[in-house]
């Protein structure tokens, strides 16, 4: 596991009730983080309290509800920014309210709670900023309009972000996976399979896993280490990028 020491450090972590978020929360736990864990999912976070997390329910499509319940979190040291969702349709069909709502969970939420926490992180002169993108913030594929939208627009702020906070010490970065074990990547594999009448091993060896060179998905764990080492000292120099974690999938 990475060097990593986050004692009398505190993270925020949305999207922590499954997956990946739930992976990063623990894992900054372990580090000796005060763990922030975010979600709009009340019955998912609620079991993170007895590993000494402090969850919060919170709904990011609702930003100015969300900042609220967020008011006594601003003093954070370490922002990762996973909340997520998905909705597949080509573009001719895709609702536009879906494509608003997504673009608020994954664009202005990150972007409201970046500019509440950097006041924090430039009086003290340290701050991570890790933003969980997707290959999708790399590459496009049809029919997922407002999720690669998101994921460009993402990596944009963070660049952005990166510049602006290099003099007082603080970092942002993009995580970039291809497809990860959560429950987000399972629906949509049960959801591909009725589509197309396969079974839901071929889905995921014959369309999900196309462009990678390795034929598997990612664990949770795995993209919780890359945050971690993000986090880490040895990382201080390492900010305004985006680090794959796709298998190959953007060596094509």
């Amino acid at each position: 596991m990475v060097a990593l020491d986050l004692r009398g450090r505190t993270a925020l972590v949305t999207g922590a009730g499954s997956g990946i978020g739930r992976g990063v929360a623990v894992r900054l736990a372990a580090a000796g983080a005060k763990v922030v864990a975010v979600d709009r999912d009340a019955d998912g976070i609620k079991p993170l309290a007895d590993l000494g997390l402090t969850p919060v329910t919170a709904d990011l499509s609702d930003l100015d509800e969300a900042e609220s319940l967020l008011a006594e979190h601003w003093d954070v040291d370490v922002l990762v920014n996973n909340a997520g969702l998905q909705h597949v349709a080509p573009l001719e069909d895709f609702p536009p309210e879906r494509f608003a709502y997504i673009q608020a969970v994954m664009v202005e939420a990150p972007f409201r709670l970046t500019r509440r926490v950097l006041p924090h992180m430039y009086r003290t002169g340290w701050g991570r900023v890790v933003n969980i993108s997707s290959v999708h913030g790399l590459r496009s594929s049809p029919f997922k309009a407002a999720y690669v939208t998101a994921k460009h627009a993402l990596e944009g702020l963070s660049k952005t972000v990166a510049l602006e906070g290099a003099p007082h010490g603080v970092t942002s970065n993009c995580i970039n996976p291809s497809y990860v074990r959560t429950p987000l990547v399972e629906g949509q594999i049960a959801a591909q399979a009725a589509t197309h009448g396969i079974d839901e091993t071929e889905v995921v060896e014959k369309i999900m896993l196309t462009s990678a060179a390795i034929k598997r998905l990612i664990e949770p764990s795995e993209v919780a280490e890359l945050v971690a080492y993000l986090c880490s000292d040895a990382a201080g120099f390492i900010t305004g990028t985006s680090v794959a974690i796709d298998g190959g999938w953007t060596a094509h």
